[in-house]
């Protein structure tokens, strides 16, 4: 039986984070009620300053969701109708969907079997002369190797757009001891500020970054009908912004992202002790070149049984996740796309995946349990 003080337990339990700040977001929220600015405004301005100081770049451009954030990106790029755009197979959807929206030609590959990331090396053995770009994916958060697939970009003259939609706040390191966060080192970072991220909204968001003035530039143009200038369009663009409240409450609770990062960690932690001695089970691989600020806590099932373990939580009152229990290249809407031949890690990830709750509000009553749950489930199977 569930104890009575873990109640309904939740795979991000959003109502408990928004207690603890309950006063700063009310207080946020009616200021710009109060103001009337609903679209634009100071608040939206307040915190794209403030996401740009946070991350140490030098632009960043809001818009309504993660998914119009990789359009935008890559509207900007100049790209043509059947350009190759490389992309992991092994990732939510909207990855890809807006490649081919764009009438682009996704390319899927494998991703590495221990991070879940693609690697520079997976991406050069797919390029052709038709690829224009590469869009790696910042999975369940930590960031895939940059530094070496920034050096592939560049020998082989390629845009870079990251999806860190993921694996906000996180810090990758360089060869040379430097660091960046995840999300600012390619050409254009994109992100998504949907409610169980990271650092989520009410509601959706999402935003742009680069350091490139004249991207930056053509970013905020196409988020904006195409109109540097109201009502002087030099492109076709799209409608795409951050509502004022939305970003008023991202800008308080961006002050608490390293907290609630931190919390992730420490959560992910307590999962790490509690099975790195189930031999049936993998643990979540840490990079050493990139911090894991833990969007979900995914483990590998590795004796089949996985979908056995999903029904045994749900039974015991606990939520957990496939994140992602089909390749892309076997989704109806990419069929055009795929070669026949399957990816060997990809097709095994799907099939052994599983995501346990994971969020800033984890304290060890309710660990213990999602622990020991899952613990005897192994010890009886």
């Amino acid at each position: 039986m569930i104890s009575a003080n873990l109640g309904n337990i939740q795979m991000v339990d959003l109502q408990a984070q928004y207690l603890r700040i309950k006063p700063e977001i009310d207080q946020a929220i009616l200021e710009v009620v109060a103001s009337s600015q609903f679209i634009g405004g100071p608040a939206v301005q307040r915190f794209q300053q403030s996401l740009a100081s946070y991350l140490g770049v030098k632009h960043v451009i809001p818009c309504a969701n993660g998914t119009d954030a990789l359009q935008i990106a890559l509207m900007a790029l100049g790209l043509q109708p059947g350009d190759e755009v490389i992309v992991p197979a092994f990732t939510y959807v909207a990855t890809a969907e807006v490649i081919a929206l764009l009438q682009l030609r996704p390319v899927m590959v494998d991703v590495e079997p221990n991070t879940f990331n693609v690697t520079a090396d997976i991406i050069e053995k797919a390029i052709t002369p038709k690829t224009k770009a590469i869009v790696p994916v910042h999975l369940f958060g930590q960031s895939a190797d940059m530094e070496s697939i920034m050096k592939v970009a560049g020998k082989h003259g390629l845009y870079v757009v990251e999806d860190n939609a993921q694996s906000m706040g996180a810090d990758f390191t360089f060869s040379d001891g430097s660091s960046k966060k995840a999300g600012t080192i390619g050409h254009i970072g994109t992100t998504s500020f949907f409610p169980s991220k990271n650092l989520g909204c009410y509601g959706d968001g999402g935003a742009l970054m680069t350091n490139d003035d004249a991207l930056a530039a053509q970013l905020r143009m196409i988020a904006n009908h195409g109109q540097s200038k109201r009502y002087y369009h030099e492109m076709v663009g799209v409608n795409s912004r951050l509502d004022a409240i939305q970003a008023a409450i991202l800008d308080v609770k961006l002050q608490y992202l390293d907290e609630y990062n931190s919390a992730r960690q420490k959560a992910a932690s307590y999962y790490d002790k509690a099975f790195g001695a189930i031999a049936e089970l993998k643990i979540p691989s840490r990079q050493n070149n990139s911090t894991h600020v833990f969007h979900q806590y995914t483990l590998q099932v590795l004796n089949g049984k996985r979908d056995e373990l999903l029904a045994h939580l749900t039974e015991k009152g606990i939520p957990s996740g496939v994140y992602y229990p089909v390749p892309l290249y076997k989704q109806n809407a990419f069929s055009t796309y795929y070669s026949g031949e399957p990816l060997p890690i990809t097709e095994i990830l799907c099939q052994s995946v599983i995501s346990l709750p994971m969020h800033s509000e984890m304290d060890e009553e309710l660990l213990g349990y999602i622990a020991d749950t899952v613990t005897h489930f192994f010890a009886t199977n």
